[in-house]
């Protein structure tokens, strides 16, 4: 396959995670290793950099910066909720392209990001421009399809789990048989991330908390959440919940809303299922309950990090330099995929981004436990592997030290673009 001579550009997009920068580093030094290669550049809030012209230097950045990327949380770049919608855009796009002689380009996003570069590649080979796009995943909600799992959800469940040991004692101190306590996580529309608490249970104490897990998949119930919750008072000191913001009623309807609002994917606003859960528990069962919302926090604990993870992202982002510049590969997604041997190792693979579906990718039915709140082991096979290991964040007078990009602009070739 021949080389391009050219540069290559990077973009991050939707919600940070706590390794997303570490596969912007894996990109980053693996394009370093080819001299064919000529600059490397990075577009600021995601695609809303390329319509914008806004592009930095990243070869210009120290190699201490672009180590220290590796433990550093958050989207170095800068992130957006964006996504061309015009044939204006795909064609501006191409246009700034061109005018940078970018010829690679790697982008980290969820589905929707995924959909929407491969409508960008459509494009290119239309107009007949050499361009090579790699997509890369990226969410905490693991829910995209086409890879066994996305970097940044080994991090949210290890640090989710991790809270949840850290409540159970504080619940323990107090609790008489009387005291409920909500952990509300993130999922919109799907239950990896709540699942990702029955990780915090011992092996062979089913008793441990979370005693009760509230998920997206499975349709709720007030009648049964007060019998759920009355059960375990009945043998435990306290009760603690963990619930997806998600959570949906028979009828398929979100418990609770902030507002009509929508995000710019279309995405419904949610929160306060925490809350809604505690009001149950205190108004009909009687008892003093507290909630718990981690929000944004749950997205970028570096402080809690699994170096799985971690690794994984950055392999990530060299295996993808490599697709696109050794095979030639353009229109793919790099995926993560589980090796055949009895202990855990994770693989790279590629997938046609025209095949990853726009739909959520559910968490099984069948690592649910019939009782319809807590995990079975084939959840905890899956999940165990992805939490193993601490990273290693260097601190400075006990605070964690993270990495700034110095953001070297690149000068703009062409004229303003009206979003």
């Amino acid at each position: 396959m021949a080389q391009l001579e050219g540069n290559c550009l990077i973009g991050q997009s939707g919600g940070p995670t706590a390794v997303m920068n570490a596969t912007l580093a894996g990109i980053i030094e693996e394009a370093l290793n080819y001299e064919f290669i000529e600059e490397i550049y990075g577009c600021l809030n995601g695609v809303v950099g390329i319509l914008n012209e806004d592009f930095v230097d990243l070869a210009a950045e120290s190699q201490q910066v672009i180590r220290g990327l590796k433990h550093t949380p958050g989207a170095a770049l800068g992130s957006c909720r964006f996504q061309f919608t015009k044939p204006a855009d795909y064609e501006r796009a191409l246009e700034v392209f061109k005018a940078h002689d970018i010829h690679y380009f790697f982008y980290l996003g969820d589905s929707d990001s995924m959909a929407m570069l491969d409508e960008l590649d459509t494009y290119a080979k239309a107009d007949g421009y050499d361009l090579r796009i790699i997509g890369l995943p990226k969410t905490i909600n693991n829910d995209i399809s086409g890879t066994d799992h996305c970097p940044g959800y080994g991090s949210a469940i290890k640090h989710v789990a991790t809270t949840v040991k850290e409540i159970a004692a504080d619940n323990a101190a107090i609790g008489e048989g009387d005291y409920v306590s909500i952990l509300e996580v993130m999922g919109r529309n799907t239950g990896w991330i709540a699942a990702g608490a029955a990780l915090a249970k011992r092996r062979d104490f089913p008793h441990d908390p979370p005693h009760l897990i509230y998920l997206p998949e499975v349709a709720f119930s007030e009648e049964k959440f007060i019998e759920d919750v009355k059960r375990v008072l009945a043998k435990e000191k306290y009760c603690l919940v963990v619930v997806g913001e998600g959570l949906v009623d028979e009828d398929g309807n979100f418990i609770t809303l902030t507002s009509g609002a929508t995000d710019a994917f279309g995405h419904v606003q949610l929160g306060g299922t925490g809350e809604f859960l505690r009001r149950i528990a205190e108004e009909r069962i009687g008892v003093n309950a507290r909630s718990c919302k981690l929000g944004i926090a749950q997205r970028s604990a570096t402080h809690c990090a699994s170096k799985a993870d971690l690794d994984e992202a950055y392999m990530l982002g060299e295996e993808a330099v490599i697709a696109a510049v050794d095979k030639g590969e353009t229109g793919k997604m790099i995926t993560l995929q589980r090796g055949e041997s009895d202990s855990y190792k994770a693989e790279t693979g590629l997938s046609d981004l025209s095949d990853i579906s726009s739909a959520s990718k559910a968490l099984p039915i069948e690592w649910i436990n019939e009782d319809g709140v807590s995990m079975n082991f084939p959840f905890v096979k899956y999940a165990q592997p992805l939490i193993q290991g601490k990273v290693e964040v260097p601190e400075e007078n006990g605070l964690p030290v993270f990495a700034k990009i110095k953001g070297t602009r690149v000068e703009r070739q062409l004229g303003s673009y009206d979003l």
